[in-house]
């Protein structure tokens, strides 16, 4: 597994957990769709929660949610809209979860609700 691959799935593994701290049932990971794959798909209340996790090492190249670009965002409303529609939810919203740290650190956890 590559350094980038590792380090995403350890920020996915971190979110979860994070999620479910917060009182959150993570209901799947990694959920492909027609649109590209949401990261992680949690439920709190009657609310569906998309996450998408952004993961660095160090903000050097600035901080990880600012890597969402305006293509990446029309990709996550599309797979949020395809999921919902397939399984007829209502109650939707877009997360970020953005992770500074590395494994074996302890991880700097941004949360940014209803972000898109």
């Amino acid at each position: 597994m590559k350094h980038n691959q590792r380090i995403g799935k350890w920020g996915e593994e971190t979110a979860v957990g994070f999620l479910v701290q917060k009182g959150c049932e993570i209901v799947g990971q990694n959920v492909r769709t027609p649109y590209g794959e949401i990261d992680i798909v949690a439920k709190r209340g009657n609310t569906i929660i998309f996450v998408e996790v952004k993961t660095r090492t160090s903000n050097k190249m600035g901080l990880p949610e600012e890597s969402i670009t305006a293509r990446k965002r029309e990709h996550m409303i599309a797979c949020a809209e395809h999921y919902a529609m397939e399984r007829e939810i209502d109650g939707w919203q877009i997360d970020v979860i953005s992770i500074e740290g590395k494994p074996g650190g302890e991880p700097v956890i941004t949360h940014f609700e209803n972000a898109i």
